[in-house]
């Protein structure tokens, strides 16, 4: 921290030229994380991407060398810091024995041999590599004990998932038990991490029976399996028992009980058809299998499904040929892919290797160059977000791409649509990128005919006619400033104060705060909470025809209620304060303990939690000096939302004034338990060791870290010397 300050007074106290660069610098790292976070939480939480894996990746590529450029931009907050996706608290949180980490990624051959040239470098030689088909499907974490499963979970954040176990006793491929064999007992602790998908014959049967009872079918069969595994089937159970039980012998009552029983049997049927994969080892006891082909053939001798697809390799030429083998074969299998997964296959090798913050550097997936197509664009439009930022978006004939239909893509902003030179009425072309979202890439000039035209930016805003601003000369989106009231804002703020990365309310969809809007319920986000079931009675949305509410608008009120004693985090997201995402309400939750104390706290207090750095600061200092978001506040909490954290015993901070460097794999810790042990004791984890470390705390497998303590002469803990120093003794 103390090296990231002086580069701040530096450039405070350099010359007006490099004020200037850093205004561009801070400007353009303020429009990539909002763009990365944002394109994160519609993939993980809502599943629903809204940005191509390609064009993510160029994001995330361009932040990190914008980050390396000006370290004084980077935080703990940073997307470069963190693995994408929060759990969702419509279920019970479960945390990984061993954190879930994503992968990097390589988008061409050119990628991926500086991968296999980074490997070499480290380790002196290319080692045996794992290649296995990356299915496009839900990571989950199964853990055993003794055999028996006793969780499943959703990667949520990489830390903290979703449980998921009660689903998982519907799907076939997960056993309940697994067998041990001859020579190869099934360990005490095993942790293993899989993909659940459909298989591309499931999917298009169930998107043709929604089809057939008029619902809205998946757009792919990756959020087809995260919507069918994070359904309530114990809540639906549930409420057929209670139904059953006092559901009176009417027409009436005989129908609900039979759509009841109906919406539970598609549930099921639904997890039925789920499949899963597993490829990866956590925590074990009892077993420490060698390499990862050796965990596999154990995994599929304990009644595991794997992937018979994975093969060992022993160089390039081998791994070269098993990539051009199944993007030939792609289309020909029974499941979606969308790339290769390269692994060093040795595990001590891979401890060796190491990992980022967010991603291991043993392992990384290649994915295949997506499908193209051409359509014609008929026109482009524009959408207004929450925070008013103004994004067009291309309106084009449907057309099949990579398995489904496509008629509308985003472009961004302006520039990328000059960028792009696409014309009103062009033939496009349009692709997939990482076979999910779509993107148009280009017009087809030689098609042009003279009819086509140019796309103008509006000037004022579509939904409340505000015109429309960059909010400081270097921006390059453009802005609605009419934030109090423009309705399309309006409505987005509403919907996003129910969304799985905020408040979390199930019931809270678009639909029901458009109802909300449109019946005059709310005039802003700040009345939600305080809706009753006579206010909802007054809405058709919410009402059947015999005039008694729907069982959603029921479950709304419930929902509302449960969601008011949310952690203050949760709060501190819905309340749509820019930039501020969980991460970073998660530090402000922590160091402030309460939504005042926040409000009271001056920029540079903000500014200095760990986590949040001066942009995050100024955009909170900012929104509290609105009366009106005051005004929200004030509301939800007469309608009693606890905005604070509950009281907790602190524990001593024996780790007081220490900086501590991990290395290894502790047998008791995880490594993100070990770092949250330090932090909880008042102590400081650097991911590098200087002069001014206090310990070096070596597990199995530590890597060059341990090497360096030695060379500078600091103190070594093995984990029994590391318990001891928590605990305060001598190490």
């Amino acid at each position: 921290m103390g090296r990231l300050s002086a580069r701040r007074a530096r450039i405070v106290g350099g010359t007006a030229q490099d004020k200037d660069r850093l205004v561009d610098h801070r400007q353009r790292w303020i429009e990539l994380v909002d763009l990365i976070n944002t394109a994160r939480q519609q993939y993980y939480g809502a599943d629903h991407p809204t940005l191509s894996d390609a064009e993510y990746d160029t994001l995330f590529r361009e932040l990190q060398d914008l980050e390396a450029a000006h370290p004084e931009l980077a935080g703990g907050d940073s997307p470069t810091q963190t693995v994408g996706g929060e759990r969702a608290g419509m279920f019970a949180p479960v945390e990984h024995l061993e954190r879930m980490l994503s992968l990097d990624n390589a988008f061409s051959s050119a990628e991926l041999e500086a991968w296999l040239g980074r490997v070499r470098k480290d380790l002196g030689h290319l080692p045996p590599l794992l290649c296995e088909l990356k299915i496009d499907g839900l990571a989950v974490d199964l853990v055993y004990r003794d055999g028996r499963l006793v969780s499943v979970a959703t990667r949520g954040d990489g830390r903290v998932g979703e449980d998921v176990t009660y689903n998982a006793r519907f799907i076939p491929g997960i056993p309940q038990q697994l067998t041990p064999t001859a020579g190869l007992p099934v360990p005490e602790l095993l942790e293993v991490r899989g993909e659940v998908f459909f298989d591309k014959a499931a999917f298009e049967e169930m998107n043709a029976e929604m089809l057939a009872a008029g619902r809205t079918p998946f757009a792919n069969a990756r959020n087809a399996g995260a919507g069918s595994l994070r359904q309530r089937v114990d809540r639906r159970e549930e409420e057929l028992a209670l139904a059953e039980a006092t559901t009176g012998d009417t027409a009436r009552g005989a129908a609900k009980l039979a759509r009841l029983r109906a919406d539970l049997d598609r549930s099921i049927q639904r997890l039925g058809r789920l499949r899963l994969t597993v490829h990866g080892v956590g925590r074990t006891e009892g077993w420490r299998p060698a390499t990862q082909s050796e965990a596999y053939a154990a995994l599929a001798a304990w009644g595991l499904p794997t992937a018979a697809t994975a093969v060992v390799v022993a160089d390039d030429g081998e791994l070269t040929a098993y990539v051009e083998q199944y993007g030939a074969q792609r289309h020909g299998l029974d499941h979606e892919i969308d790339g290769v997964v390269v692994k060093v296959d040795d595990i001590a090798t891979q401890g060796r290797l190491g990992a980022t913050s967010r991603a291991p550097r043993w392992a990384i997936a290649y994915k295949y160059p997506p499908e193209v197509v051409r359509t014609r664009l008929t026109d482009i439009e524009v959408n207004v977000g929450r925070t008013g930022r103004v994004t067009p978006f291309a309106v084009m004939e449907p057309a099949q791409v990579a398995g489904s239909t496509v008629s509308m893509a985003t472009l961004h902003n302006a520039n990328e649509v000059r960028r792009k030179g696409v014309l009103i009425g062009d033939l496009v072309f349009l692709r997939k990128a990482g076979d999910v979202i779509p993107e148009v890439l280009g017009p087809v000039v030689e098609e042009r005919d003279g009819s086509e035209r140019e796309f103008v930016m509006p000037t004022h805003c579509p939904a409340c006619g505000t015109a429309l601003a960059p909010e400081k000369e270097t921006d390059i989106d453009i802005r609605c400033p009419n934030v109090r009231s423009c309705p399309a804002q309006l409505r987005e703020r509403v919907h996003h104060v129910g969304a799985r990365g905020a408040m979390d309310i199930e019931g809270l969809g678009w639909k029901a705060a458009v109802a909300l809007l449109e019946c005059g319920l709310v005039a802003d986000e700040g009345d939600v909470f305080a809706l009753t079931a006579a206010d909802l009675a007054t809405c058709p949305f919410f009402t059947r025809t015999d005039g008694e509410l729907t069982a959603n608008a029921e479950a709304l009120l419930t929902q509302l209620e449960a969601a008011k004693d949310r952690p203050l985090w949760r709060g501190l997201v819905a309340l749509s304060i820019r930039h501020v995402g969980p991460t970073a309400a998660r530090a402000l939750a922590a160091r402030f303990r309460s939504l005042s104390a926040i409000r009271d706290a001056g920029l540079a207090e903000l500014a200095a939690t760990e986590g949040v750095g001066p942009i995050i600061a100024e955009a909170v200092g900012e929104w509290f000096a609105e009366e009106w978001h005051r005004d929200v506040v004030a509301k939800w909490e007469q309608a009693g939302v606890v905005l604070a954290e509950p009281e907790t015993e602190q524990l001593p901070q024996t780790m007081a004034g220490l900086t501590v460097v991990i290395t290894g794999t502790l047998t008791d810790f995880s490594r993100d338990g070990a770092k949250e042990a330090v932090l909880a004791r008042g102590g400081k984890v650097s991911g590098s060791v200087s002069k001014k470390t206090d310990y070096v705390v070596v597990g199995d497998n530590p890597g060059s870290k341990a090497e360096k303590a030695a060379d500078l002469g600091r103190p070594i803990l093995d984990e029994a010397g590391f318990v001891r120093l928590l605990a305060g003794d001598e190490p």
